[in-house]
């Protein structure tokens, strides 16, 4: 019975995902629409994606509004949250209640702004398979408290379908215009790993070293990085 109470739940969760993206019209309004569905689901507030394009590399792939994209581009920026840790180990990260102590000795920076924003818990789910994540499903909500088991299944279940979505989207051509869901996110990886080669040469770094005083100028300014990325590009920000 709890077998088939489980695949119920499985096919329920992805029924919600695919009514979504059919229902999003433009494939570029798809990301946003699988995130809204994400919310309805689940006991959240919010909902994003971020991908990760390499070690330090991020962007946000959908939102299901501002304050989730905004938590999203925050954690990228400052280098420190819960997607950030999920990312680094493969495993769910769960902060219920941000402005409390234990959530904040691990996040100082992060817990500090996001209580700010409103977000009084973030839960981050890794995205992948055989154990290397390709991006994080992140939750929020905007009072404390964790999620209950049927919400977490549910939560994981989605974050499963996602990461089907991304794995095994097809190769341009017929069915090129579902490629184009994830175009955008790749545009900002190339923008950033650009602007971090610029950095590099500016100042003589490491990788590392060159996206961390990135990350420090857009937290400095109030931008997010993939913003304080273009404005390298584009010659209105130098590090010499």
């Amino acid at each position: 019975m709890q077998s088939g109470q489980s695949q119920q739940s499985a096919s329920r969760v992805g029924a919600a995902l695919a009514a979504a993206a059919r229902g999003a019209g433009d494939p570029r309004r798809v990301p946003d629409a699988l995130c809204t569905a994400c919310v309805r689901l689940l006991p959240v507030t919010g909902a994003s994606v971020s991908l990760s394009g390499g070690r330090g590399i991020r962007v946000t792939w959908c939102a299901s509004d501002r304050v989730a994209a905004r938590l999203a581009e925050l954690q990228y920026t400052v280098g420190e949250g819960p997607c950030q840790t999920a990312l680094d180990q493969g495993t769910p990260v769960f902060a219920a209640d941000l402005a409390g102590r234990r959530d904040t000795c691990r996040w100082p920076i992060f817990a500090h702004e996001a209580v700010g924003l409103g977000a009084a818990a973030v839960f981050s789910l890794p995205l992948g398979v055989t154990g290397t994540a390709i991006g994080t499903l992140d939750l929020y909500c905007d009072r404390p408290g964790g999620l209950a088991e049927p919400d977490l299944r549910t939560a994981l279940r989605a974050r499963d379908a996602l990461t089907v979505a991304l794995t095994e989207l097809p190769p341009r051509g017929e069915e090129g215009e579902a490629a184009s869901w994830v175009c955008a996110s790749q545009a900002d990886h190339t923008e950033v790993q650009q602007a971090v080669g610029m950095v590099m040469v500016q100042l003589d770094l490491d990788p590392e070293q060159a996206l961390d005083r990135i990350r420090a100028r857009a937290f400095a300014e109030g931008r997010t990085v993939s913003q304080a990325a273009r404005r390298v590009l584009a010659r209105r920000l130098s590090f010499q």
